[in-house]
C-alpha cells in the first residue's frame, strides 16, 4: 500500500474546509439524496460524500455504507483531491500497487472499484470528493463520468450555500450587536451632551436677564445667538436619539387600540395649538399595533404638518382604514406642498428642504428618515402625495401580523 501525498498547500486547505464548520455535522437530506442519485447513475451499491480531514476521512453522506469515517492513510479520496483537474479512477484496486494491500479493499467494505471527483471550493482548494464504490472491477462510460462530475458541482453548491448563511448570521449577530452598542453610545452621549447644553442655554438666558441692559446690541443679539443654538443642537441630538432608538421600538408588544381613546391622546398632545383643526376620519373602532410606534409616527407627521404649515389656521385630518394584510393610514394637512421632485428626497435622513419652520427653528432631516425607517421596519410603506399651494397627504400602511 501507499499512503496519499499530503496536499502541497495542507494548511490553507484544512483552514478553507474549517470554513465551512461541516465536520462531524448530522446526515442531512439534500446530501444524501445526491449519493443515492451518484449510486444510480453510475451502477455502484455505495457512493459517499468525503472529506478530508487532518489525519481521517469523514463523510457527509455514505450511501449503501455503515461507517462515519476512516484513518486518511487508507483513504482513496486522499489521493484523489491530489489532482484536482480529473476525475479519480481505480477499476481494480487489487491489482494497483496502491491499494492492492489497503485494510479497505482487504476487508470490508471491500472495495475493489473507486471513481472520486474532487469537490473545489471557491478558493480552489479540494475538500474531498464525491465519489462511488463497488467490489466487483468496473468502468463508468463518459455519461456517467459527466453525471458524476455535475453532481459533484451540486454539492459544491451545497457547501457553499451553508458556509454564506453561516457568514450571514455571524454578520447579523455582529451587526446587532453593534447596533446595540451604538444605542447604548447614543444614550450615553445624548445625555452627556444634552446636560451642558442646557445649562449654555440656561446660562446664556439668565446672563441676558440679568446683565443684559449692560450689554449692547451686538452682545444681546450674541447671546441670542448662543441660546438658539445651543437648543437646535439639543434638538439634533434628540432627533438623533429617536432615529437610533427607533429599532427598540419595534420590540414592543402588539395592543387593541381603542382609536377613540387615540383620538383623544392625540387631541391631548397638541390642545396648546391655536387655530389648530384636528379631525380623524375612520369607521373602526379599535385596531390591534404596536401602539408606541403609531403615536411616534402620527406625533411626527401632525408635529411637521403644524411647523411647516403657512397658513392662518391649520387643518389636519388623519384617516384610518383596514385592509386584508395592512392597516392604512393618512395624515392630510393644508401647508404649503412639496415639490414633486423633493417628494422622495424628505424621507432621507439630514434632508431639509426648508431652512426653518414658522417658528423660527431649523430642521434637521432625522423625523421622516425615522418615520420611513419604523413603518418599513413594521411591514409598511410610506409615500407623499402633494402639489404646491394644496397641501400635503402622508400615507403609510403598518402590517397587521408580522412573522
Amino acid at each position: 500500500m501507499i499512503a496519499p501525498k499530503e496536499y502541497f498547500k495542507e494548511k490553507e486547505r484544512l483552514k478553507d474546509l474549517d470554513s465551512y464548520s461541516i465536520l462531524d455535522t448530522l446526515s442531512e437530506t439534500d446530501y444524501d439524496n445526491l449519493t443515492a442519485i451518484a449510486s444510480e447513475i453510475c451502477d455502484t451499491p455505495i457512493s459517499l460524500i468525503s472529506l478530508i480531514d487532518t489525519n481521517r476521512q469523514w463523510f457527509k453522506s455514505s450511501h449503501g455504507l455503515n461507517a462515519v469515517e476512516t484513518p486518511r492513510d487508507y483513504a482513496f479520496c486522499a489521493h484523489a483531491i491530489n489532482d484536482i483537474n480529473n476525475t479519480f479512477i481505480v477499476e481494480d484496486a487489487r491489482l494497483d500497487e496502491r491499494f492492492h494491500d489497503n485494510p479497505l479493499v482487504l476487508g470490508g467494505p471491500s472495495v475493489v472499484f473507486y471513481a472520486g471527483v474532487p469537490l473545489i471550493s471557491e478558493d480552489g482548494f479540494p475538500l474531498g470528493t464525491l465519489c462511488v464504490i463497488d467490489q466487483k472491477p468496473k468502468k463508468l462510460n463518459a455519461h456517467q463520468i459527466q453525471s458524476l462530475n455535475a453532481l459533484s458541482q451540486q454539492v459544491m453548491n451545497l457547501l457553499n450555500l451553508r458556509k454564506s448563511k453561516l457568514l450571514l448570521e455571524k454578520t447579523l449577530v455582529n451587526l446587532e450587536e453593534k447596533n446595540e452598542e451604538l444605542e447604548r453610545f447614543a444614550i450615553i452621549a445624548a445625555h452627556d451632551l444634552k446636560s451642558p447644553l442646557i445649562g449654555i442655554s440656561g446660562m446664556a438666558q439668565l446672563f441676558s436677564e440679568i446683565y443684559g441692559h449692560q450689554v449692547d446690541s451686538k452682545g444681546q443679539e450674541m447671546l441670542s445667538l448662543i441660546e438658539s443654538s445651543s437648543n437646535n443642537l439639543r434638538i439634533l441630538i434628540d432627533g438623533l436619539l429617536d432615529y437610533s432608538k427607533s429599532d427598540s421600538v419595534l420590540k414592543e408588544r402588539r395592543s387593541i387600540i381603542n382609536l377613540d381613546e387615540l383620538k383623544k391622546e392625540i387631541f391631548n398632545l397638541f390642545n396648546y395649538e391655536q387655530n389648530l383643526t384636528l379631525n380623524f376620519n375612520t369607521s373602526l373602532n379599535d385596531i390591534v399595533v404596536n401602539k408606541t410606534v403609531l403615536e411616534q409616527i402620527l406625533i411626527n407627521l401632525i408635529s411637521n404638518s403644524i411647523k411647516y404649515c403657512d397658513k392662518d389656521e391649520v387643518k389636519i385630518e388623519i384617516g384610518i382604514n383596514s385592509l386584508e394584510s395592512h392597516y392604512e393610514f393618512y395624515v392630510n394637512d393644508n401647508g404649503p406642498g412639496i415639490a414633486k421632485e423633493y417628494q422622495e428626497k424628505i424621507f432621507k435622513i439630514f434632508e431639509v428642504l426648508t431652512a426653518e419652520d414658522k417658528f423660527g427653528r431649523a430642521g434637521n432631516g432625522i423625523g421622516l428618515a425615522t418615520v420611513k425607517k419604523i413603518v418599513e421596519k413594521s411591514g409598511g410603506i410610506i409615500k407623499v402625495e402633494s402639489e404646491i399651494g394644496k397641501g400635503s397627504t402622508f400615507m403609510f400602511t403598518i402590517e397587521k401580523k408580522l412573522a
